[in-house]
């Protein structure tokens, strides 16, 4: 596995958060809250682009985010847009950080501990991945309970892992 292979997962699954959010009817769904439900699906996006932002961003690319994770969840009625630009941020971090990280960097300790435990950088990474794919699965959810809409977004397409593209 090389930092590029994580990096066109997390492109992938970011890719797919834009497409969630397009795919509500107006901004006010975005923001709704069935019970039952731990977080709207505007509180997902805005924590996914904090969290990515700050470890992959300003951790390991030193591109000096600051992350506030309490507004990430205090946050509310936040357009859709601002939501997307917040993505779209994330996705610029994502693809410059780890399109130039070196394969021989995963192996040494990721330069913060994550609730307070050292990992290796590769772990770390695979961690985030996760951790993006798990919020994109709540916000998959969120839309269709809110929305009544089933139909998929397209998300998890392996030809988006597909190295070059297919055409």
């Amino acid at each position: 596995m090389t930092p590029d292979d994580i990096r066109r997962v997390m492109l992938r699954e970011l890719d797919s958060v834009r497409a969630e959010l397009r795919a509500y009817p107006d901004d006010a769904s975005v923001w709704a809250h069935p019970a039952g439900l731990p977080n709207a699906g505007g509180t997902l996006a805005l924590h996914l682009a904090g969290n990515l932002r700050a470890f992959i961003g300003a951790a390991l690319g030193g591109t000096g985010y600051m992350r506030d994770r309490d507004a990430e969840f205090a946050r509310r009625n936040v357009p859709r847009s601002e939501l997307i630009a917040g993505i779209d941020a994330a996705v610029r971090d994502v693809d410059a950080v780890l399109g130039a990280i070196d394969a021989t960097r995963l192996d040494a300790p990721f330069p913060v501990p994550l609730a307070g435990v050292q990992l290796p950088t590769g772990v770390t990474l695979i961690h985030l991945a996760v951790h993006l794919g798990y919020h994109l699965g709540q916000l998959d959810y969120h839309r269709r309970v809110v929305t009544g809409d089933a139909t998929s977004v397209g998300t998890l397409s392996p030809k988006a892992l597909a190295s070059p593209p297919p055409a």
